[in-house]
């Protein structure tokens, strides 16, 4: 069942391989607790007071409620599917609530701290040097994942429209302008880039000639910025963060950030919005005819 699940994720809804193995690993995770303490080894006979055993265990082990309201959104798409294919009549998550967490503010990084860090790569000129700056200005310039960014390949990038296409969630493909100083950047790389043995064509690379993976590309985000920020997190995700938050600050069109992000629905890009509060009230006071009265 779990198998047939897993390649209805691949095959049908898309889902990367990433995806893919956090629902492995949740599902697995929840058959070794149902036997061990029910001795069940149907997935389709588990009633409901067994998964809030389950739940229970997790949070007795120190799970975050973040990290088991994932998991638990795993077995609720599982059983979703057991009943589409008709192997259940009813989802025993059916009436489950998730469980309550606490809402992190996720603070971008300044327009300064990002310039800084990118006119301190302009230093060095050197192959390593000068992938990590474009790594950095395709994230602040474009907005793209980490997972995205990792899997352009050469024939992404459109030197005559000056677009790059990016395939973002579920192969959805979507086209990003690109300012003429990331341009000059790529261009920069691509001549460093053709000087070194590889057999594969993604952008991006190792000194080896590898395609590079998620840890070096946090490392490089995390390493650069701990240097001219103090801010708790330093990742990727900041970077697409301040991206959407910069443009929005600038009066960016809130469709057009959606759009730029790849976001599926207008909800998951007015998240940026909170960070955007501040900017929205000084416009209002300014703009406001009965603003400035006592």
């Amino acid at each position: 069942m779990i198998t047939s699940f897993l390649e209805y994720l691949v095959l049908e809804r898309k889902y990367s391989n990433h995806t893919v193995t956090a629902y492995k690993n949740d599902l697995h995770s929840f058959f070794e607790f149902c036997k061990e303490e029910y001795e069940t080894e149907n997935l389709k006979d588990v009633h409901y007071s067994q998964i809030r055993s389950w739940i229970v265990k997790l949070v007795d082990e120190g799970i975050s409620n973040n990290s088991i309201n994932r998991k638990i959104s795993s077995l609720k798409s599982f059983y979703k599917f057991l009943q589409k294919t008709n192997q259940i009549t009813t989802n025993p998550l059916v009436k489950h609530k998730s469980l309550k967490v606490a809402k992190k503010v996720q603070v971008p990084f300044t327009s300064k701290e990002i310039n800084e860090v990118i006119d301190g790569l302009d230093v060095e000129s050197d192959f390593k040097s000068i992938r990590n700056k474009l790594i950095v200005e395709l994230f602040y310039s474009t907005g793209m994942r980490r997972a995205e960014l990792i899997n352009l390949k050469l024939n992404a990038i459109n030197f005559q429209s000056k677009t790059i296409k990016v395939l973002g969630k579920r192969n959805k493909e979507r086209l990003i302008p690109l300012i003429p100083s990331v341009i000059k950047t790529i261009e920069e790389y691509i001549s460093f880039k053709n000087k070194i043995t590889t057999d594969t064509d993604y952008l991006f690379v190792t000194e080896k000639g590898k395609k590079i993976y998620e840890t070096l590309v946090y490392r490089v985000i995390n390493n650069y910025f701990s240097i001219v920020s103090t801010k708790v997190k330093k990742s990727p995700h900041i970077l697409r963060h301040s991206f959407a938050t910069h443009l929005l600050n600038q009066g960016a069109d809130l469709n057009s950030v959606k759009e730029l992000l790849g976001h599926s629905s207008l909800a998951s890009t007015q998240v940026y919005t909170h960070n955007s509060l501040e900017k929205i009230k000084q416009v209002y006071n300014q703009a406001h005819p009965r603003s400035h009265k006592k």
